[in-house]
């Protein structure tokens, strides 16, 4: 466990210094009604992060699973379209009140503990074998396909630090 955060400090480290830019790390609470007085879905701000494939990495080398993204854009007027249309509309009208416009706000991402009881039982993107802290890659790829957690950040991270030819 003590290499596997060192990794990910390192990996932060090596972002912050690159100057990379990270993006903001919210908590999506939905529309409700307090003692009848309506009250709009709004995103809570928690922190920022580096998406690095199924992880967000935090600046100080924690971790959370990938959730849900979107933009802090103006969200447009609702259209009667499908619930899940609006239902993604009404997320980018809570960024754009929350966040500076154009901002990516990473959402829905829970905190991954890094402790070993929590990842050798646990469903999320990391896991620990005999052979160390493995990345679920994709969550329905199955345990065999998990990647060593050092290897797949000493990816990602490269692929932000020195970005394909034509990547945006």
């Amino acid at each position: 466990m003590e290499r596997a955060k060192r990794v990910l400090r390192e990996a932060a480290g090596r972002l912050a210094a690159a100057g990379i830019a990270d993006e903001a790390v919210a908590e999506f609470e939905p529309a409700t009604r307090r003692l009848g007085i309506p009250r709009r879905a709004r995103l809570r701000p928690v922190g920022r992060g580096w998406r690095l494939g199924v992880l967000l990495l935090s600046a100080d080398g924690g971790v959370r699973a990938t959730g849900a993204v979107t933009r802090a854009v103006p969200p447009g007027h609702p259209g009667h379209m499908a619930v899940s249309t609006e239902e993604r509309r009404e997320v980018r009208a809570a960024a754009f009140r929350a966040f500076p416009q154009g901002a990516t706000v990473n959402y829905d991402a829970p905190v991954v503990p890094l402790t070993a009881e929590a990842l050798r039982d646990g469903t999320g993107p990391l896991l620990l074998r005999d052979d160390g802290v493995r990345v679920r890659w994709s969550l329905s790829a199955g345990d065999d396909a998990a990647r060593d957690l050092e290897s797949y950040v000493a990816e990602r991270v490269g692929l932000l630090l020195d970005p394909p030819r034509g990547a945006t």
